[in-house]
């Protein structure tokens, strides 16, 4: 998968066309040090607009979670660094200051019901359907995010989409009719499904053993890690009057009722007494953090668990950090993990091994039938291909999948798009679920209907096309000055 990645990463990048916002709840993924030059504030400036650290290394983590999502929780800082993950943060953080100098050029600014608009858009805040003011500022306080922080990343958001929708791509009369010809080729078409399931597959020992004995370092073990770790208990220390109303009148911005007004001191005095007693219960973790990594274990109730990528309770955020842990540096400092703060010591690293064949012989079998399956459909398509007989069609279009009864609309869509792009009258395809289906063109004819919808492929291509051009004649408008080093 990861070689499948390095290969088409340029397809996987998140680019400026799609949000810039901060992927809330995917959590913050950091990196090591590197050589800032001499602008503390920056790492890179393009025209007028400055990249600072902080957007970075939240572009780097936006993209490090979506490829972890991508292959389901095994990515790490090696498979990030082969594929030049802080380079593209990079790179996209540029591209969006290209955009941003475009629209400050114009004096295109977002307003304020703009922003609210789109705030109140995105469900991940809502509760019952309805934007919840109390979940907005929980989720972002979660995610190490202030209001004014997240605000910003949804106008420059706002901002970019703002801009490029100022140069609309259409196509022109001359291409829609070509379009129009294409669509309205119909195929009088005559084809069989032959399905894999009719397909029997001797799974003995010996047949099974030859195959794997073929692709067994494909089969390892997980990588695990064994830990010992400490729960810290809830913070009981009682809080006076003062340091309660002190706390408030520090902090009143947290305590909003859905109006997004300040609440007074006696509404927000649950809240009060919650935040301080989870800050109160932090402190107290690092202190115990500090006498676990000194040795001196006294009185803590000490665990022990081996965790992997499947067997792991405390979250794919956890295990990231996990991760990390080195014999040399085994110590992980207070983590949040389900509302509890946990310390872990990494006591040791398990690395992956080749399961024998008994341990990998469950994963071994759908492989070894979904490979003889696909040969012997494969070879009863080319024995029948021309002499088969199956269901003949009315004249249809591409477009038509709805017609084709016995498949679904995604099969209908694939077999229909190999037919129509055939220069052969016969032939078969593999559809997406393992069957094959195979046919025989027997009539063809031109119909005679006009294409009204603006929202076809070659729109679409030319404003791809579009984008890029507009990127590079940016490029050559506002200079790009890098001042990171060792990406």
């Amino acid at each position: 998968m990861i070689t499948w990645m390095q290969k088409h990463k340029k397809y996987l990048i998140i680019t400026i066309w799609i949000s810039t916002i901060a992927f809330v709840g995917a959590g913050f993924v950091g990196w090591g040090r590197y050589d800032y030059g001499d602008k503390a504030g920056a790492v890179a400036k393009v025209g007028s607009i400055e990249i600072t650290k902080g957007e970075l290394q939240k572009s780097y983590s936006n993209l490090y979670n979506q490829y972890n999502q991508i292959l389901q929780g095994n990515f790490d800082e090696a498979k990030a660094k082969s594929l030049g993950l802080q380079a593209q943060a990079l790179n996209n953080l540029t591209q969006q200051a290209l955009i941003l100098n475009l629209a400050k050029s114009y004096d295109l600014t977002v307003s304020d019901d703009e922003l609210l608009k789109e705030i109140k858009s995105q469900d991940y805040f809502f509760k019952d359907g309805i934007f919840n003011k109390e979940i907005y500022r929980q989720t972002l306080l979660r995610n190490n995010l202030s209001t004014k922080e997240y605000e910003t990343d949804v106008k420059k958001d706002l901002l970019i989409r703002k801009t490029i929708k100022l140069i609309p791509v259409n196509a022109k009369e001359s291409e829609l009719n070509i379009l129009d010809t294409t669509a309205n080729i119909a195929d009088k078409i005559e084809y069989k499904i032959l399905d894999k399931n009719s397909i029997i597959i001797d799974t003995s020992d010996t047949l099974l053993k030859a195959y794997w004995e073929k692709i067994q370092n494909n089969f390892k073990s997980e990588v695990s890690y064994e830990l010992k770790y400490i729960k810290q208990p809830k913070s009981t220390k009682e809080f006076n009057e003062a340091k309660l109303t002190e706390y408030y009148n520090e902090n009143k911005t947290h305590f909003k009722g859905e109006d997004a007004k300040i609440l007074s001191y006696e509404e927000s005095k649950a809240k009060v007494l919650e935040e301080l007693a989870e800050k109160e219960t932090k402190t107290e973790a690092l202190k115990t953090y500090i006498e676990f990594k000194k040795g001196k274990n006294d009185g803590l109730q000490i665990n022990s668990i081996t965790i992997s990528s499947s067997n792991n309770p405390f979250g794919t955020e956890a295990l990231q950090s996990i991760s990390k842990l080195t014999p040399a540096s085994a110590f992980l400092k207070p983590t949040l993990v389900n509302g509890e703060y946990l310390i872990f010591q990494l006591t040791k690293i398990n690395g992956a091994k080749t399961k024998s064949f008994e341990e990998a012989k469950k994963d071994v079998i759908p492989l070894f039938v979904d490979e003889q399956k696909s040969r012997l459909l494969k070879e009863t398509a080319e024995k029948s291909v021309n002499t088969f007989k199956g269901t003949t069609t009315d004249f249809i279009t591409s477009s038509d999948t709805n017609k084709l009864t016995d498949l679904t609309n995604k099969l209908s869509t694939e077999f229909l798009a190999t037919v129509f792009n055939s220069e052969t009258k016969r032939g078969y395809t593999p559809l997406s679920n393992g069957n094959i289906v195979i046919y025989s063109i027997l009539e063809q004819k031109l119909l005679n209907k006009t294409n009204t919808n603006q929202n076809n492929p070659i729109v679409r291509l030319k404003s791809t096309l579009f984008n890029e051009g507009i990127i590079k004649n940016l490029q050559n408008k506002y200079k790009t000055e890098i001042f990171i080093q060792g990406l």
